[in-house]
């Protein structure tokens, strides 16, 4: 299920001189808020908890779940370059799972680690609060990849689409509409958050921990599978 010929092609697709500017430059801007506001504000946890949750995890997060997930496979589908790995002797859930690996990858390596030292900088991780929403962050990293890769394979205008779904519908009506919370994968992360955080650490998600870790599972299980089945439906020359 995992090819490494299609890994190292997609890698250096994802990290191409445009994009590796725009991966590098959000979680840059997260820890130089986190260093100015350690060096005003000094040690605080609602300051930790406020900048993690609402910029981290509610837009880092997703802004490089978008990125890695519609970059893994949405370009070549678009260019029609697509045609010339389908028409080697490759499983298409062979291509699919190696692309969300891939996808999972590059969201870890951006996402996680500067998440991690934010957390450390603004409160040294005081109530497990770093801990918290860096786990948080791996579950939805994991989850977002896996839901826009799938959006990459629906629609020519995946990025615009996947923006829509993490700025308007998360960022947006997940915070205002109690009902759109129990669709968000943002709220389904934090809920793992709210658990492994001190009783103290004011962290909060309107989904119960085990309806959130199934519709993770069931997200990015399905993601991926029905990737895979838009990937199989895909035409070359050649096929019958």
């Amino acid at each position: 299920m995992y090819n490494h010929t299609v890994a190292r092609l997609t890698y250096r697709a994802l990290l191409g001189r445009r994009r590796a500017l725009i991966l590098c430059a959000l979680p840059a801007l997260l820890l130089v808020i986190a260093v100015a506001v350690r060096a005003f504000a000094g040690v605080d946890d609602r300051a930790a908890t406020e900048i993690l949750g609402g910029l981290a995890l509610a837009t880092l997060v997703p802004l490089i779940g978008v990125i890695a997930g519609t970059g893994a496979i949405a370009p070549e589908i678009d260019d029609g370059s697509i045609v010339y790995l389908l028409s080697k002797p490759l499983n298409r859930r062979t291509i699919v799972t190696t692309k969300l690996f891939v996808a999972i990858g590059v969201s870890l390596a951006f996402t996680v680690v500067p998440i991690l030292i934010a957390g450390i900088i603004l409160n040294g991780n005081s109530q497990q609060i770093a801990t918290a929403f860096t786990v948080a962050a791996i579950v939805a990293s994991v989850a977002y990849s896996a839901v826009f890769l799938l959006l990459g394979t629906l629609s020519r205008n995946a990025v615009v689409l996947g923006l829509i779904y993490a700025m308007v519908w998360e960022a947006l009506f997940g915070n205002l509409v109690p009902g759109a919370r129990v669709l968000s994968i943002q709220q389904w992360s934090l809920s793992l958050a709210e658990r492994i955080a001190a009783d103290g650490a004011d962290i909060s998600s309107d989904v119960a921990l085990p309806t959130a870790v199934i519709l993770l599972v069931v997200a990015t299980v399905l993601g991926t599978w029905y990737a895979g089945e838009r990937l199989r439906s895909l035409k070359v020359a050649g096929d019958d």
